[in-house]
């Protein structure tokens, strides 16, 4: 998992209920306005889980420990790596949301409803599918 990589993203289960995040809605930013997953790019030497998990506590206040995670892959998409995970917590974790400074809002929604949400992100929609297909 050290190799070069921009970002990683993550499908958090709180209880039942993925954690999702409302892009802000500026010009020019891919996505605005649409429901997004947390994380983000790559900072520094970071390997992919300590980029998650900062972005996790940067967008939420959330501590996301590394045993947390269910699932994780790589994908590759114009030349580029990125990496999913899909992590699950309590369901009272969502008590503790500190919301962060980017995007408008952050909710909860059922996996099904991320996945055929007309204003979701797509590739993130994709990606959730695969671990959802993987697990059944």
């Amino acid at each position: 998992m050290n190799m070069a990589f921009g970002g990683a993203k993550i499908a958090l289960y709180l209880g039942e209920q993925l954690v999702v995040i409302l892009r802000d809605d500026h010009q020019g930013l891919p996505f605005a306005g649409c429901w997004d997953l947390p994380g983000g790019g790559r900072e520094g030497g970071e390997d992919p889980f300590g980029c998650v998990q900062r972005e996790c506590f940067e967008e939420l206040g959330i501590v996301l420990p590394k045993a947390a995670i269910v699932w994780q892959r790589a994908f590759v998409q114009s030349r580029e790596t990125n990496w999913f995970f899909v992590g699950h917590l309590p369901a009272a974790t969502a008590e503790a949301i500190v919301f962060g400074d980017e995007g408008q809002r952050w909710s909860m929604m059922s996996d099904d409803s991320y996945i055929t949400h007309e204003n979701a992100v797509p590739k993130f929609q994709d990606r959730l599918k695969l671990y959802l297909e993987r697990e059944c």
